[in-house]
């Protein structure tokens, strides 16, 4: 037992142990495009510049406003005080038409033709009929106002109401506009519901038994 502990005792004491210590401290340097990853290894934020795009978008709120001043100062008095003035109907709706000279702007309740009318083409082409088959697609401009009914009927009484206000330009438009249907109003509306039928002319479903 003893002769064992010897040979271990004399065993460590043959084995040395060193430690080197540097004087110098190891650094290490890094290039400057990789300022911003020893940024990150610091902690500390980077100053690398940002760059922020801004874009200003119109809202309709501001465009009905400027067209809403720009109908106004055209328009003197408002709509009973102008002179080349129409009023068309059909089914439920009612629009009251101005005409003024101009390049062919069309406003509708102080929003442009082509936004109020959802750019339905059939529709659009309704405003234009009376214009363009005079020639004057280009040399009116048309402020309307319309209430009362659907988008398809405003349309086509804003039509009647052009052609109406084409006559107080000149009286020689009458013919023309006349051989194209264009002074005709259309009487047509919705039948009314009859009592015992599901709608105006609609049965109920026959049961013999």
């Amino acid at each position: 037992m003893t002769g064992s502990i010897l040979a271990l005792t004399s065993s460590l004491s043959s084995l040395s142990f060193s430690s080197h210590v540097a004087q110098k401290p190891t650094t290490v340097s890094f290039p400057r495009s990789r300022s911003a990853s020893i940024a990150n290894i610091c902690g500390t934020p980077s100053r690398t510049p940002r760059l922020v795009v801004s874009a200003t978008v119109a809202s309709p709120e501001l465009e009905t406003v400027n067209l809403k001043k720009y109908v106004k100062s055209r328009l003197p008095g408002g709509f009973a005080a102008q002179t080349i003035i129409g009023t068309g109907r059909r089914k439920c709706a009612i629009a009251r038409v101005v005409l003024q000279e101009g390049t062919g702007k069309v406003v509708i309740n102080y929003r442009d033709a082509k936004e109020y009318l959802q750019g339905n083409p059939l529709w659009l082409q309704y405003v234009k009929v009376p214009l363009v088959t005079l020639g004057y697609e280009s040399n009116y401009d048309v402020f309307v106002k319309a209430h009362g009914g659907g988008l398809s009927g405003q349309a086509q009484a804003i039509s009647l109401g052009i052609a109406r206000a084409l006559l107080k330009v000149s009286e020689d438009h009458r013919r023309p506009l006349r051989k194209e249907g264009l002074l005709t109003r259309d009487s047509r509306v919705v039948e009314r519901k009859k009592p015992g039928l599901k709608k105006a002319r609609k049965a109920p479903q026959f049961s013999k038994r």
